[in-house]
């Protein structure tokens, strides 16, 4: 299984934001709700996530549903978007001013991993470093001021390969180098579930990645080097996550995508049971101050939302009544200043098109914070 025609989670914020006395008090969360965002496995180097689907994204679908933008002064950072150039589609630096350029504020943005530009030769384990001299460069761009104000790729999460233990300093070293000031962290992906339909990624990880001993003294080299973790993987190994996140307080850990809920394979037809396992892990792994929460990633297919199958693109009401429980859940328990929404952008764009899914409304405080602050402070924009 792998990443093919996700989309985006847009969330018409514009109710589900009203007020976070209502947010965090919001009675009666449904369970219809789940995500999952794989990578295809491969080799240490390949892309990391399949090909798209023909249909995604499909800019004529997209176009079927047109909303006027809310608030178009609001500060946003989108603080999770990816850019790669596969067979079928491309999301480089004219696709993504595309979306940052369509009627919302988008003042700054942080890159995410996603396999892209690795380098072709040299040792295996310095490849990721690539990536980053790739995105760094659109960054520059960005940053002459020729492409408009929003400062794309501001920072820079890349990937190192913690099983290499306390030689990943020397990776780690080497991203930072190479991210030249915008280096923020890595991400690892840990997703691993015993049913085959569900992809270990291009890490391939095995069952208890987290209580690796010596995964961990890889990741005991973040913090000393003011480095972030992201955190991908699936809802049934969030108590995994609360592990390692109490065994390193000092570490900043951002979790991905709600904590991904899975929606497919073994999980399809368990919405009810899916959700209260994922609810229960949400809250054990907030409890840990160091780990930040990204809303977002539930427009992906691996969920249980067929928006992206549906002859007409949602509203941003749509997906705020789908969405809702799991933002809920999540902003009660980190509260709006350990919570951040994100675009995930392109794969979320599978559900819904870039503008509607920034549309929504709040109390100015609760947008400052879950629109901008959050990712500012996290990712040491500011």
């Amino acid at each position: 299984m792998t990443e093919k025609i996700f989309r985006r989670r847009s969330v018409s914020r514009r109710t589900l934001l009203s007020g976070t006395v209502g947010l965090l008090g919001g009675a009666a969360l449904s369970s219809d709700a789940a995500i999952a965002q794989n990578t295809a496995p491969a080799s240490a180097g390949a892309v990391g996530n399949s090909p798209p689907s023909p249909r995604y994204p499909d800019p004529a679908w997209l176009a079927l549903r047109q909303e006027e933008i809310i608030d178009p002064k609001l500060e946003i950072v989108d603080p999770h978007h990816h850019l790669w150039d596969r067979p079928g589609h491309r999301f480089l630096i004219d696709q993504l001013l595309a979306d940052t350029s369509s009627g919302h504020n988008i003042t700054e943005t942080v890159f995410i991993e996603c396999g892209s530009m690795y380098r072709a030769d040299g040792p295996v384990e310095m490849k990721p470093v690539g990536e980053t001299e790739f995105v760094n460069g659109t960054a520059a761009m960005s940053a002459s001021g020729q492409y408009g104000p929003t400062r794309l790729c501001r920072g820079i999460v890349g990937h190192a390969d913690l099983r290499l233990s306390d030689a990943v300093v020397r990776v780690l070293e080497a991203q930072i180098a190479a991210g030249d000031g915008r280096f923020r962290g890595i991400r690892h992906s840990v997703t691993w579930d015993a049913s085959d339909v569900l992809s270990r990624g291009r890490t391939n990880s095995p069952k208890g990645q987290m209580y690796d001993p010596t995964w961990r003294a890889g990741f005991a080299r973040l913090a000393p080097l003011n480095l972030t973790f992201e955190a991908w993987l699936y809802h049934p190994q969030l108590p995994d996550l609360a592990d390692l996140a109490r065994a390193f307080p000092q570490t900043t850990i951002i979790l991905n995508h709600v904590g991904g809920p899975v929606g497919i394979g073994p999980y399809k037809d368990t919405k009810g049971e899916t959700f209260a396992q994922w609810k229960a892990g949400i809250t054990e792994v907030a409890k840990s101050q160091n780990v930040v929460v990204k809303l977002g990633g539930l427009g992906m297919t691996f969920g249980m939302f067929d928006f992206y199958a549906r002859e007409k693109p949602p509203s941003s009401t749509d997906l705020e009544t789908a969405y809702r429980p799991y933002i809920e859940t999540c902003i009660a328990a980190f509260g709006v200043n350990r919570s951040m929404f994100e675009s995930n952008f392109p794969p979320d764009g599978a559900s819904s098109s870039y503008p509607i899914l920034w549309n929504a409304g709040s109390s100015a405080y609760e947008k400052a914070m879950l629109f901008s602050g959050t990712a500012k402070r996290v990712y040491r924009l500011a």
